[in-house]
């Protein structure tokens, strides 16, 4: 999410595993939901608004303590997604921040938990379309609605096809096998019928059935038998039990663990990861050392702690590292720094332009596979030709390129609404340039600038004035955009 000095000097103190203990067991703050209720945002009058949802966003991405937390919380949330522009119902911003805060609470938790917990919920519900889906209809021949069913197996559990425990396809004859077919969507899509919104207590001009769990109607839900994945839910199993016993029946595939340990560390440490390394991660996800599947703190750590993802050797190759996406490069320069907002409104907004802001804005996918896929290959480039991935190459291209740089010239210099820096630790280096460049590659690029890219931006803020405090903070700006601009730190090694 970007760093300080004082964090850097915390590492340093701790080592890399004490900190990301210390970061593990760092309470969570407020969440996103009480952030819009302090704010009012649950007046009746402005259900139908996305009143506070891209603020919630920023204010935890840039000024939580527990930063690791929140970056894992963005990660999960690129792998199980739900965004505002599918939430087709009143209350979208509360669907937001209520999908995103259950994600919060198990960034450090178990991932089966919050498979059982995104899967009955409301947001989920509304957009994956399940909420209100029913059993068969004899007399019209309609079927339940299989988008979640699909989803739920394709993206946040197994994959389209079968896996090696290093995230490699497993070949019959040379050829790919599939993980599920037609019949077993169409069987799973019956567990996922007669889910509602939990109305009791109160009605829809308050957003508070938006964070319980859906309620069902049993007269709704398919009491039938249901089979996929070669087994079956007895007929008569309640709507509740059913969700568990299907959830237990896709956890217990071998793919869950290569799937989302391989989608984990391509989000977090590098795109390509080796065999090897996705085997170890995999293997933590199928036991923690004391028998637990899915313990999501044992598994970052294990990612993260990793002699892939640590050795200084990594620096040099380049199949390693990611391109880092454009919240996190607004985020890596807000955090370092310290940026604010006063008013403790965040008014960030929607970054979605491509043209004239990021071209990503956290919350808002345009669709439930994210805004980059896992397995994207650009086109005739050197990396398709050495058969990569480059995820977030999916949403860079000319527009997004200028339009960064252009987006965070006016950032850096001027904020945005009342989100500005402080500059104070960087004026007193701003009138040698090797002094402020050196400072900002350490705490933006991790000290990872090129020789000539060093003396390209020092030989510019050379060319500058620095005689007074203007001047200075002139220095300052250029300084931050060009290295935000450079290809080692949109690049992270």
């Amino acid at each position: 999410m970007g760093a300080t000095r004082e964090q850097i000097a915390r590492v340093q103190q701790m080592g890399y595993a004490g900190w990301i203990d210390e970061q593990i067991a760092m309470p969570r703050g407020e969440s996103r939901w009480d952030y819009l209720v302090g704010k009012k945002y649950n007046a009746p009058d402005l259900k139908n608004t996305e009143n506070g949802h891209d603020a919630a966003f920023w204010r935890k991405m840039i000024s939580a303590p527990d930063t690791l937390r929140q970056r894992v919380t963005l990660a999960l949330s690129e792998i199980v997604v739900a965004s505002i522009a599918g939430f087709s119902a009143s209350w979208s911003n509360f669907s937001g921040v209520a999908h995103m805060d259950l994600l919060e609470s198990q960034a450090f938790g178990n991932y089966r938990t919050l498979l059982q917990q995104v899967s009955l919920s409301a947001p989920m519900g509304e957009y994956l379309t399940y909420r209100g889906n029913v059993k068969m209809n004899p007399a019209t021949g309609a079927l339940p609605d299989e988008n979640y069913a699909r989803e739920v197996m394709q993206l946040f559990t197994i994959g389209l096809v079968q896996l090696n425990i290093d995230g490699t396809p497993k070949l019959s004859g040379g050829l790919q096998q599939e993980t599920y077919g037609l019949d077993d969507i169409s069987g799973l899509a019956r567990v996922f019928t007669g889910f509602g919104y939990d109305l009791a207590g109160g009605d829809m001009n308050s957003p508070d059935y938006k964070r319980r769990p859906m309620a069902v109607s049993a007269n709704r839900h398919e009491s039938g038998a249901k089979e996929f994945l070669d087994s079956s839910i007895p007929a008569g199993t309640d709507a509740l039990s059913s969700v568990t016993r299907a959830l237990d029946i896709i956890y217990a595939h071998p793919n869950v663990a290569p799937f989302i340990s391989r989608q984990l560390i391509q989000r977090l440490v590098t795109s390509n990861p080796s065999p090897a390394y996705v085997t170890r991660v995999a293997n933590v996800f199928n036991n923690d050392g004391k028998g637990v599947k899915g313990n999501l703190a044992k598994v970052v750590s294990a990612i993260l702690l990793d002699d892939e993802a640590r050795n200084p050797n990594r620096m040099s190759d380049p199949n390693f590292g990611k391109l880092r996406e454009p919240v996190l490069r607004f985020t890596a320069w807000a955090r370092a720094c310290k940026a604010s907002s006063p008013s403790d409104a965040w008014a960030i907004g929607n970054t979605s332009d491509p043209g004239t802001r990021l071209g990503q804005s956290p919350g808002r996918s345009s669709t439930v596979f994210n805004f980059f896929r896992p397995g994207y290959v650009p086109p005739n480039s050197e990396i398709a030709n050495a058969r990569m991935v480059a995820p977030e190459f999916q949403i860079t291209n000319e527009s997004t390129v200028v339009g960064y740089v252009n987006y965070m010239q006016g950032v850096v210099s001027r904020g945005v609404g009342d989100v500005k820096a402080d500059y104070s630790a960087l004026l007193p280096l701003a009138e040698v340039s090797e002094n402020l460049v050196n400072e900002l590659n350490l705490l933006l690029a991790a000290g990872q600038l090129a020789p000539a890219t060093l003396n390209l931006i020092k030989g510019g803020i050379d060319s500058m004035p620095k005689t007074t405090e203007a001047h200075r903070l002139n220095r300052i700006y250029a300084a931050l955009v060009l290295v935000l601009a450079s290809p080692e730190f949109i690049v992270q090694k």
